[in-house]
């Protein structure tokens, strides 16, 4: 029995093929979209390259921009089978080609359900590349002189200025690594010397933050060295006042920032999604109605149209079946419900007759 079946007149039929032309033209617009979505994701995720440690963050770009180029090549073939439908004789010659088209858009259409899932699942991946990444441009901040990490001390200061952030988890993640070059540092001086002594690994630290992490809205002058001696600064409690520097880490700023995008880039793929899938369902309708024409041999007469012509179950049993047998060389696919006439077929006996040999006369 078909699932969800209708009948369409003459009338209907061609209104329908002309609203799924249109649709199919709208359709390579959402392509675009898609395209221009993961493509803005991607140039997002490279601006912060330095500070995001290599990793699968560019798979969701990437998987959104081959889906949007797909959708335009796609659309733009299903629009102009769409047009031809509204004519019996020009859809003949479509007639074998609109089944594979609707399950080459099925999986594609599918695809698209994938990339927008993959934007709420991104969250783990990038906030491990973002922990590693700030880690190693913090570790690096004060090589300024090295090439390959020259760049680091300006990349991280923009960041902690432009995100209003400051360290990967907080500010406490300064006092924790050397971030002032050596060759700033007065080695002459009683102070440095206590200080690297003072250390396992003989690094100069400081309770102190660098000039970016300073909030420019707090009504007091930054205060970025000795940020936990309460009695180096008048009526200053560093327990209880606020501090102006940014609290929040890095990491976390980045983090909302992403999140907020690629929720966005997922709403919008889920819209375009099931818009996908009801351009998709109206196709369809529109194949079998017309193959039903065809079959019934009136042009003008009406036409029953299904999404299945079989129940679900029945479906999915005739498909489990041809992938059974795909690759059986010896039988035809018994899903047809016929027999392969080869087999069984009594074999002829080739073997040559016992015959009597002449003895050749022996010589006189």
């Amino acid at each position: 029995m078909a699932v969800l079946k209708v009948k369409f007149t003459k009338t209907k039929r061609d209104k329908l093929a002309q609203i799924l032309w249109i649709l199919n033209w709208v359709s390579v617009v959402s392509g675009i979209i898609l395209f221009s979505l993961g493509l803005f994701l991607k140039i997002e995720i490279k601006k912060r390259n330095e500070v995001m440690a290599k990793g699968d963050i560019n798979s969701v770009p990437n998987m959104l921009i081959s889906v949007g180029v797909i959708a335009c090549i796609i659309n733009f073939l299903g629009g102009k089978i769409c047009y031809d439908c509204s004519d019996a004789n020009k859809f003949s010659r479509w007639k074998l080609v609109m089944l594979p088209y609707i399950v080459c858009t099925f999986c594609f259409t599918f695809c698209i359900l994938v990339g927008a899932l993959m934007c709420y699942t991104m969250r783990n991946e990038l906030e491990e590349s973002l922990y590693l990444g700030l880690r190693d441009a913090i570790k690096f901040y004060k090589d300024t002189d090295i090439p390959g990490r020259c760049f680091l001390k300006k990349t991280v200061d923009m960041l902690q200025i432009g995100f209003q952030c400051c360290g990967n988890n907080g500010f406490r993640d300064w006092f924790e690594i050397q971030w002032v070059s050596a060759r700033y540092l007065n080695m002459a001086s009683k102070e440095v010397l206590d200080r690297l002594k003072s250390n396992v690994d003989g690094k100069f630290l400081v309770d102190g933050v660098p000039f970016s992490c300073c909030n420019p809205s707090s009504p007091r002058p930054c205060i970025q060295y000795q940020l936990t001696n309460n009695s180096a600064h008048y009526n200053y409690d560093f327990l209880t006042e606020e501090l102006n520097i940014w609290v929040k880490g890095c990491r976390e700023a980045l983090l909302d920032y992403y999140t907020a995008i690629m929720r966005s880039i997922g709403v919008a793929a889920l819209l375009i999604w099931l818009f996908e899938l009801s351009v998709l369902i109206g196709v369809r309708y529109l194949q079998t109605a017309m193959k039903n024409v065809l079959l019934l041999g009136d042009l003008e007469g009406e036409s029953d149209g299904w999404l299945l012509e079989n129940s679900f179950v029945e479906t999915a049993k005739y498909n489990i079946n041809i992938i059974k047998n795909l690759g059986k060389a010896n039988q035809i696919s018994t899903v047809s419900g016929m027999n392969d006439p080869n087999i069984d077929v009594q074999k002829t006996n080739c073997g040559k007759p016992n015959v009597t040999t002449k003895s050749i006369p022996a010589a006189s």
